[in-house]
């Protein structure tokens, strides 16, 4: 089979924990390939997400490894079970950027996700026209079409959150700056937020608005998607940079994103006190 061209960041995450593994057990890729009775070159390729490998060659790894982690076993075979091409986000291959693909990837598969913004909505709970604004924004002046195959598939996202039977818990902590900006105008911006009070009666939404009495706040200031795995080896952090969406995988620095989103919760209103600011900013529009 020929190796991929582009392999997603959920393929080369599956290499990233494989090699972990391989790693931590003081394993060559030589050895490893041996064990699995392949060239050695096969192991590296693996473990970058290139070549495509199977549940049971996953298994025979993490087995040849020592790993007794059998939850963390069962959700790396599973990942190697799928297959690319067959998700709704691959028709936009080759009209976005990759990392707009990635990001679809991420939430698809994510049991439940935190996000923490200051100045934007979230992607999953904007309005088409919110949405639009936003691209019309960008440092590089878009086409029209371009525009809009982006507001497209950022409407596509949002089905993982409202029709899916088992949808992904989805806890959103907006600064109060956010819902102040207004993109597209008052209009848009009125729409926007009421869009949030609806989105809020959801039983897996929670909003919380982190507003601007608060005595400052230590973190970075830039938007935070932090994904649950199936396992906590598995999560991951995704955040908004100039040049397309940065993935972050190392435990220590998912340690603390967690924590900072834990300190900005503390801090913020009452789901039931935010809907209250956010329909109160709505009023003045």
């Amino acid at each position: 089979m020929a190796p991929r061209t582009e392999p997603t960041v959920r393929q080369r995450r599956l290499g990233i924990e494989l090699r972990k593994l391989r790693e931590a057990a003081g394993i060559s890729t030589q050895e490893a390939g041996a064990l699995l009775g392949v060239n050695r070159t096969r192991i590296p390729n693996i473990e970058s997400g290139r070549f495509v490998t199977s549940p049971e060659r996953v298994r025979t790894l993490a087995q040849h490894y020592g790993c007794t982690d059998t939850d963390l076993i069962d959700a790396l075979a599973a990942m190697a079970q799928e297959r690319p091409g067959k998700n709704w986000w691959e028709s936009y291959r080759g009209l976005l950027p990759s990392g707009f693909l990635d990001v679809s990837e991420l939430e698809h598969h994510a049991k439940a996700i935190r996000m923490f913004l200051m100045v934007h909505m979230p992607g999953l709970l904007q309005t088409a026209e919110h949405a639009r604004a936003v691209f019309e924004m960008s440092l590089s002046s878009l086409p029209a079409k371009d525009i809009e195959v982006r507001a497209l598939h950022r409407m596509r996202r949002q089905e993982v959150l409202t029709l899916r039977s088992n949808p992904p818990k989805y806890d959103v902590i907006l600064h109060e700056a956010a819902l102040r900006m207004q993109f597209g105008g008052p209009k848009v911006a009125r729409q926007q937020l009421q869009h949030l009070l609806d989105m809020s009666e959801r039983d897996n939404i929670t909003i919380r608005v982190l507003p601007f009495t608060t005595q400052g706040f230590g973190g970075p200031g830039q938007p935070i998607c932090y994904a649950n795995g199936p396992v906590r080896q598995l999560d991951t952090v995704q955040l908004d940079s100039f040049h397309g969406p940065v993935f972050v995988d190392d435990e220590a620095e998912l340690a603390n994103y967690r924590g900072l989103l834990d300190r900005a919760e503390t801090m913020s209103h009452s789901p039931e006190e935010s809907r209250e600011l956010i329909l109160e900013i709505a009023q003045q529009l």
